[in-house]
């Protein structure tokens, strides 16, 4: 029955993605659905992308340690979407370009956008690198596979959900994915309810509160559950807050989500889809965080059956095992949901999550191809290598990003993700930012400086472990230097007196 529901769901899926490659006729088909998008087609290529394995599997396995700090990856994802409509949609689509590093570009010079580029490429990469953790961690779960086996079909999958259709597959797909998992994260949270009688957080108590299982499970001493769990800042307030931040910035500082804009058919669609994500994507993550909350009161990691057993402890009566807390999703459904209704599930999850990869590998191949690739060669020209340039870039990055994930199997997925983000706001987007509402204003040296400054403030502030976020710190460097350009261009400009 597992088996059934997954097929079933993935059969549907690929009826989506058939229909979606007649729709694309030439490489700007592929890239922004030729400005032909709605707003439900925007919103399912951002939902489709942004919510992939770390606002689902990765929000769970979170949850299960932290609990509603695990909030902040689809909070920051609502708000950051929500800033998209408002604030940068509409210039956006005025600017006359289909990336982001283009805009800088247009204001600041090739080399300012070939440095951003790649710099925005490699931030994208490490949310891609998380999305097949996610991705591997749900195929091992399911099937009887180790992690190499698991990561192959993880490349496959995703490239068959977008390389056909672009923009179009991602998102005609996204939206049956939105339907199809609001439809998962409900049953999943109803479920949690009523196994648990409505009182998710008292067994959480008794299991952790003033016992060895408590400072395994990551208590500080004295601190009850619920005050742990219950609390968006458990992990510290400058570490969550900056995780917030990360989001926020990190969607505006993004491809894919910026290339859901540029398909939609008026600057409307464009604002209802980005609104439409906003207010969609946060519910999902209270779902996921309610099943890690379960979890976290029923079953015990093997490493943790490991840390008892040291402390001369035996495992509390009725906790089952795991075999780490990135499969506390998948091992919800498998466990506690009826077999058919759990396949469907676990097909929509192995959706999402394949979508999420799927979108941001587009993402990178059009930032590679469009800023990049054409600029250094005249080769591609014609929309029919240009087409197949994409869809091989597509197969190549995904590659790269199993075999990422491949030699780092025991990451935790959110934490990727959470770099990515920052990674990318602080190449993008303070020099995107000003590039839209600045134009002409700051020194163009300066830009090509922030985007370098940027990066390697925030890599230098985790390497340093700064005692607030490094995303902060990268952002402030990056006004500091755009604010020094400002000032420089306008003593250019200035009149010469008498005095001077």
């Amino acid at each position: 029955m597992h088996i059934l529901g997954i097929a079933l769901t993935l059969v549907l899926i690929a009826l989506v993605g058939a229909y979606s490659g007649k729709k694309v006729k030439n490489a700007a088909d592929f890239e922004t659905g030729g400005g032909k998008a709605g707003s439900l087609i925007v919103a399912g290529t951002i939902i489709g992308t942004l919510v992939g394995g770390q606002a689902t599997v990765g929000t769970a396995q979170l949850a299960f340690s932290f609990g509603f700090s695990a909030w902040w990856f689809t909070l920051g994802s609502g708000l950051g979407c929500l800033a998209l409509a408002l604030g940068y949609s509409r210039r956006m689509r005025h600017s006359g370009r289909v990336t982001l590093i283009g805009i800088i570009e247009q204001e600041y010079g090739k080399t300012t956008g070939y440095i951003g580029s790649v710099l925005s490429a490699l931030g994208s990469f490490f949310s891609l690198l998380s999305n097949m953790l996610a991705l591997s961690a749900l195929l091992t779960a399911i099937l009887p596979v180790n992690m190499l086996t698991a990561l192959i079909i993880a490349v496959i999958l995703a490239s068959a959900y977008v390389i056909f259709g672009g923009v179009w597959g991602a998102g005609m797909g996204g939206i049956l994915k939105l339907l199809l998992l609001c439809f998962a994260c409900a049953v999943g949270a109803v479920l949690v309810l009523y196994l648990s009688s409505g009182q998710i957080m008292q067994p959480l108590g008794q299991l952790l509160d003033g016992t060895s299982m408590g400072t395994v499970a990551g208590l500080d001493s004295g601190e009850t559950a619920r005050a742990h769990f219950l609390s968006l800042v458990s992990r510290g307030v400058k570490k969550d807050l900056g995780s917030g931040l990360s989001l926020i910035l990190g969607v505006l500082s993004t491809q894919t989500y910026a290339q859901a804009v540029w398909s939609a058919k008026s600057n409307r669609s464009a604002r209802r889809g980005a609104l439409i994500s906003a207010f969609m994507i946060p519910p999902i993550g209270v779902a996921c965080i309610l099943i890690g909350l379960y979890m976290r009161a029923h079953y015990i990691t093997s490493a943790e059956i490991a840390a008892l057993a040291q402390l001369g402890q035996s495992v509390p009566e009725g906790m089952r095992e795991i075999a780490s807390s990135s499969q506390v999703f998948p091992a919800f459904v498998l466990n506690h949901m009826p077999k058919l209704l759990g396949g469907t599930v676990l097909g929509t999850l192995l959706i999402t999550i394949v979508g999420g990869g799927a979108g941001l590998a587009l993402g990178i191949a059009t930032i590679l191809s469009g800023d990049i690739i054409k600029k250094l060669s005249h080769r591609f020209d014609s929309e029919k290598k240009s087409l197949a340039m994409l869809r091989v870039l597509i197969v190549i990055i995904l590659s790269a990003a199993a075999a990422g994930a491949w030699m780092v199997p025991g990451a935790v997925i959110n934490d990727y993700g959470f770099l990515s983000m920052a990674l990318r706001a602080a190449v993008v987007f303070v020099p995107f930012t000003c590039a839209l509402f600045m134009r002409g204003r700051i020194v163009k040296k300066c830009a090509a400086v922030s985007i370098i400054a940027g990066p390697l403030t925030v890599i230098a502030g985790n390497l340093l472990n700064i005692p607030f976020d490094p995303l902060i710190a990268g952002i402030l460097v990056c006004i500091a230097v755009m604010a020094a350009g400002a000032v420089a261009a306008k003593r250019q400009t200035a009149p010469i007196t008498k005095e001077d």
